[in-house]
């Protein structure tokens, strides 16, 4: 095994699912931490791995935190990047990669996770991911895919064409499996470009539960789906009284259904110009 990890158990595990959330990316609404703090409260975890955190954190860039004590310096609080194995509620394995996201060493990083996939017998990966997209809270939250095959981009759901975006270490993870031939898949959830610095609980719902169909896993969003209508509701108060906004929003989901129906016209604004003008209506959000 690659000095970069430390083994803290050997657990005997049946083709388990990896699971993979790197803080540190894009995580709009806040729905990827949400969706993996609820999923880790539905399961009983036991530690298997611990990467090397000097090798890959800057920590001037993320600075940890001390804790001090009548000023005494009691110990420092320092992110730790972990791999964790866990059963869902049928008993079928599967692991957890969390931490944040490395600043270095992205190549090493993604050999190693695979490295360590292959060893125990991992056979899909899953990423979580949520970013600002031109989509209306009035619709179901969409979450499209990154995937290391068309098959499983097809039953996820994707962007259409050809699009150069930001990378993250999740996407050399994706191109390490696709080497090895392991099947891997990044799970993207959509947030509407107005609301995306407030917690969204609609996508972590979409998060789970496209997780647990994609991966055959038998995990529950119950604990969220209250989260969701009183969210909705609050943005939904901030623009009734604008029809301008009430405007824009129908034109989303006029740009979104038409999109779902593959039936687009051509004659509607773009999602990003929409996203855009909505914003602006909405760019009191963030002080109330």
């Amino acid at each position: 095994m690659d000095e970069l990890v430390q083994r803290l158990s050997r657990p005997g595990l049946d083709a388990p699912v990896l699971i993979v959330s790197l803080a540190g990316f894009v995580d709009a609404g806040g729905a990827t931490d949400l969706a993996l703090d609820h999923l880790l409260q539905q399961l009983v975890t036991t530690p298997v791995a611990r990467f090397d955190t000097d090798e890959l954190i800057d920590r001037r860039a993320r600075r940890p935190i001390m804790h001090l004590v009548d000023g005494v310096n009691t110990g420092i609080d320092d992110a730790e990047l972990t791999v964790a194995a866990a059963q869902d509620a049928t008993g079928r394995d599967l692991l957890v990669l969390r931490g944040p996201e490395p600043d270095y060493r992205w190549r090493r990083f993604a050999t190693s996770v695979v490295d360590l996939a292959a060893e125990l017998g991992v056979r899909l990966v899953c990423g979580l991911g949520a970013y600002p997209a031109p989509a209306p809270h009035t619709r179901p939250a969409r979450v499209v895919s990154t995937a290391t095959s068309r098959e499983l981009a097809d039953q996820v759901g994707h962007l259409d064409g050809a699009i150069d975006v930001p990378a993250s270490a999740l996407a050399s993870i994706e191109l390490e499996c696709a080497a090895r031939g392991l099947p891997a898949v990044g799970l993207w959830a959509q947030v509407p470009h107005y609301v995306a610095a407030k917690p969204y609980p609609a996508a972590a719902l979409g998060l789970i539960d496209t997780l647990a169909e994609v991966a055959g896993l038998d995990l529950t969003s119950a604990s969220l789906a209250p989260m969701v209508p009183p969210s909705l509701e609050r943005i939904d108060q901030l623009v009734e009284d604008n029809a301008e906004a009430a405007q824009v929003i129908t034109q989303l989901e006029r740009y979104v259904d038409a999109l779902d129906a593959a039936d687009a016209d051509g004659e509607l604004p773009s999602g990003d110009e929409l996203a855009d003008e909505i914003q602006r209506f909405l760019g009191g959000l963030d002080d109330q």
